[in-house]
């Protein structure tokens, strides 16, 4: 038995395939964790959630920014956007079942036995691990919930609050603690996020840097795989991190980490239709 994680699907599902069938993988006794943005931007989002869904018991998946945008678009409470590849989606016959085990999975997946976190964005520097698990559960429930799942989906958008606070309460406080941990990229030490930056680490905006960067980071040490930035093309020199998302979508390769043995694989095969 093996287990694997894998960087931001987005719709590229010859990528994923390729990865699966070069290291022989069996959904019998295997394993596949998935760091989210399972679609969007890349031709094939429904035949990939379709794929997924149909080995979802071997998997272990959290949620990216496309992935909740997906839910919000499916809910009307958000328009496509001009980029997106979500159509086939909402217009499939099977689209209830598979929106509904989407909205069912992790923020943020904690592997006790292993001691690895897996997050789509990070985990800002002044949240423990545990209380940035604590606070991904709020979100959980808010997704799983039917009375509250529109409430949130409708408020998820915006940068602000740009700062955590156990002040905050409601909407905004869900809205902060998703923006976290499925968009962050650059923060000031005590949290404070730029949502706008996106390129590589040279590009942060004064005042502010990689959320893994500062030494007081409170879950330094701690081994997190994440995606979501694909300008570091896999590249992270801080001890315990793992970057997956090496931008397969937009040109790059996909690649494929054996969580025990750290064995990485990349496939860049030539998406059809991309």
């Amino acid at each position: 038995m093996s287990t694997y994680a894998v960087g931001d699907i987005q719709g590229c599902l010859q990528p994923l395939k390729c990865l699966l069938e070069r290291v022989h993988f069996d959904p019998a006794k295997d394993h596949l964790w998935l760091v989210g943005d399972l679609v969007n931007r890349g031709p094939q989002s429904l035949e990939t959630l379709r794929f997924l869904f149909a080995m979802r018991d071997s998997l272990t998946c959290v949620l990216g920014n496309h992935d909740l945008h997906l839910l919000a678009v499916a809910h009307n409470i958000e328009r496509l956007k001009r980029n997106d590849t979500l159509q086939e989606i909402l217009e499939a016959p099977d689209r209830a079942d598979l929106l509904d085990w989407l909205r069912r999975q992790k923020l943020l997946h904690y592997d006790e036995r292993r001691d690895i976190a897996m997050v789509h964005a990070g985990i800002p520097p002044q949240w423990t691990l545990r209380k940035a698990m604590r606070l991904a559960a709020e979100v959980e429930e808010a997704l799983q919930d039917d009375a509250r799942l529109l409430p949130f989906l409708d408020g998820m958008y915006g940068n602000e609050p740009a700062c955590w606070s156990r002040d905050l309460h409601g909407v905004e406080r869900l809205r902060v603690i998703t923006n976290y941990l499925t968009r962050m990229r650059f923060c000031q030490p005590d949290g404070t996020l730029d949502l706008k930056s996106k390129e590589g680490v040279e590009t942060a905006p004064p005042g502010f840097a990689p959320w893994f960067s500062y030494p007081q980071r409170r879950t330094h040490g701690q081994k997190i795989i994440f995606g979501h930035w694909a300008a570091l093309e896999g590249r992270c020199n801080e001890a315990g991190l793992m970057a997956l998302d090496t931008g397969c979508v937009w040109g790059g390769a996909m690649t494929l980490l054996n969580i025990d043995s750290g064995e990485r694989h990349l496939c860049q095969c030539q998406e059809p239709g991309a």
